[in-house]
């Protein structure tokens, strides 16, 4: 089994459901993925978009585990940039342990199957604690964390 290249927790004042509500709700997403909505029915096999405020696929991939409201994961590919459409997905996971009946504990892991350079790992180093951040903040104050969209890294030379 691969082991995750990134990894980020944090504790949230919310329950298991208001994170996972948070996670999935395409209304919500908006308020900390940087403007993105996720679409899916969260079933197993079934498919995951991220979608940009214009339409554009951000990201997109397969719903793996759908136990709500503990864990999520799917399968990642960034489609915004070229550059990016030739790199071997991802898995990324969101993990929610109850802390007592109003906090959470929240890991969310990204895991390459295969090898990637250290310029695109950074990447997802740089991203995901902000949206994390971004999260924590929508729930616990009901306001947007407001961040700008971090660039991409150089794509690596092939």
């Amino acid at each position: 089994m691969a082991i995750p290249q990134t990894i980020v927790v944090t504790y949230i004042a919310a329950t298991p459901e208001q994170v996972w509500g948070a996670l999935t709700d395409p209304t919500q997403s908006t308020q900390y993925f940087f403007g993105r909505r996720v679409e899916s029915d969260w079933k197993v096999d079934s498919p995951f978009v991220l979608r940009m405020e214009d339409g554009q696929v951000d990201s997109q991939g397969v719903v793996l585990t759908a136990d709500a409201p503990y864990r999520l994961s799917v399968t990642w590919r960034v489609e915004w940039l070229e550059a990016f459409r030739q790199l071997p997905e991802v898995i990324v996971t969101w993990q929610i342990d109850a802390l007592g009946d109003e906090a959470v504990r929240l890991t969310v892991s990204e895991t390459h199957r295969e090898p990637v350079d250290e310029q695109i790992l950074q990447g997802g180093r740089n991203g995901w604690p902000m949206i994390v951040a971004g999260l924590k903040t929508w729930l616990e104050t009901g306001r947007r964390l407001k961040l700008e969209t971090p660039q991409p890294p150089p794509a690596p030379d092939q």
